[in-house]
């Protein structure tokens, strides 16, 4: 078995497996991607999928504007057009959902990246693997994906709610402080799991920190903990650094400078033999996938808004590298298995792994786990010595031109929530139980450097506390990357 002390999860934002990765290799047996015949009926014709090669921002920014991702929008891009959920899942709605919008085109949806424009993503799981059976977790947006990755549930809310925040389902992390197993988060700028989950809000100004410089010196210096989650930039930075989460419709470049950032610190580390790096997506924001998501277990019974998150999502990218893994590998469950691999399989890989003890929830009880991905005898595959680093720059107009524009539904929910924090880690579950009842505390912020400026300045009176709170401090925002 396969010797591994450190996990590293990265999620990215809002991105279908076949947008990003239905072009790696081949269709057939061994491959579910493209090919390139898939198409959504529109005005009597058909839209097919297309990609380009070219890195200019009007390509690399597709979608703009973003696609819906809202349950409802789900419902339809899975069922199609007037379909009730229950139906056969077509994956034919995309185009028609999307054209409820003003000003778009039909094609935006069914558009993918050709791996020209994605050479980082495109090389590791070239190198190391890739999953083709990898479903967001639910049908739903991206807080409640980023919640069954840290808790084996969403939450029962469908969609991006901060007037149900703070959420308070036990998480994989009060399992680890539990076992002795170490943890951390690092964040570029605001982490939706220190702000959303209050079961961990006592534990998080010592184990916050930040991807740069924390991130990168831990992995360089051998340094990492048992487990390691990586929230990328969901703002822009003034002046230096655009988002770099991939979500619609921030260029991709800027996360395939995460990702290679991400491998190149782990790879020319020492604990590099001992560690598995995976890469995925919370939800794939709308954009065309052809693979129907299956029946899956509801993890709770919690179900104030009616669905029993009985159903996956759409296929997102997932890859995973380690010096264990062989190269070219499409990692599915095993045979025999009932679900396809979803976020739970990382808290399932990770009690297996650990010794955490049994299952959050019935999801991660039967979701399959990544460990028999590991399969070489010895870890022998390095994978490139360095992958190349995209050449992306925002200039400032366009950078001054983010910071002003209306925030994306994640961006404002996430300041909305942020205004729920605490301030230091007193009261913390009369608090939270407060404001779980409570509506936001102020209007919603009017552009992304607005919900940028509530968000950091919420988060910075949680971490500091009240005046002489011993609590580490991590600083906001970090240097640009």
């Amino acid at each position: 078995m396969a010797l591994i002390d450190h996990v590293v999860v990265l999620m990215l934002e809002n991105r279908s497996f076949d947008s990003m990765l239905g072009r790696l290799y081949l269709p057939g047996p061994t491959f579910d991607g493209l090919t390139g015949d898939e198409s959504n009926p529109w005005n009597g014709g058909q839209v097919k999928v297309w990609a380009g090669d070219a890195t200019t921002p009007g390509l690399m920014t597709i979608p703009k504007p973003g696609t819906g991702e809202s349950f409802l929008d789900i419902s339809e891009q899975i069922f199609g057009d007037g379909a009730a959920p229950g139906a056969p899942a077509t994956m034919s709605g995309f185009v028609s959902n999307y054209m409820k919008r003003q000003g778009v085109v039909p094609e935006t949806p069914m558009h993918g990246f050709s791996p020209q424009q994605v050479p980082v993503i495109t090389e590791l799981a070239r190198s190391f693997g890739v999953s083709d059976r990898w479903h967001a977790s639910a049908p739903n947006q991206t807080w409640p994906n980023r919640f069954f990755v840290h808790t084996g549930t969403g939450g029962g809310y469908v969609n991006n709610t901060a007037s149900h925040a703070p959420y308070k389902m036990p998480t994989i992390f009060n399992r680890l402080t539990q076992k002795k197993r170490s943890w951390r988060i690092y964040r570029h700028d605001v982490s939706h799991a220190a702000v959303l989950l209050s079961q961990i809000w006592s534990e998080v100004p010592d184990h916050l920190y930040d991807f740069n410089p924390d991130f990168l010196e831990d992995a360089r210096t051998g340094n990492l903990p048992n487990y390691s989650f990586i929230e990328p930039r969901y703002f822009v930075l003034p002046l230096t650094s655009p988002p770099n989460d991939q979500h619609p419709s921030h260029d991709v470049g800027y996360g395939e400078r995460l990702i290679a950032r991400c491998y190149q610190a782990l790879r020319t580390g020492p604990g590099w033999d001992r560690t598995l790096f995976i890469i995925t997506y919370d939800e794939h924001g709308g954009i065309y996938d052809h693979v129907p998501p299956p029946a899956a277990v509801s993890p709770d019974g919690f179900h104030p808004n009616k669905f029993a998150f009985d159903r996956y999502g759409v296929r997102v990218p997932a890859v995973l590298i380690s010096p264990w893994i062989p190269p070219g590998s499409v990692i599915r469950p095993p045979a025999g298995a009932h679900y396809p691999f979803d976020h739970t399989s990382i808290l399932a890989t990770l009690r297996n792994l650990f010794g955490l003890g049994g299952p959050l929830t019935a999801r991660d009880a039967v979701a399959p786990d990544l460990l028999a991905a590991l399969s070489l005898p010895a870890p022998t595959n390095d994978g490139p010595s360095h992958t190349s680093m995209p050449n992306v720059a925002a200039k400032p107009a366009e950078l001054a031109a983010a910071e002003a524009a209306p925030p994306n539904n994640m961006q404002r929910s996430l300041a909305e929530a942020a205004l729920k924090l605490p301030t230091g880690s007193a009261r913390i579950p009369e608090h939270a139980r407060l404001m779980a009842r409570a509506a936001p505390a102020s209007a919603p912020p009017a552009t992304a450097g607005e919900a940028r400026e509530l968000a950091l300045a919420a988060s910075a009176r949680f971490l500091r506390g009240p005046a002489g709170a011993g609590a580490r401090i991590a600083p906001i925002g970090g240097p640009a990357d």
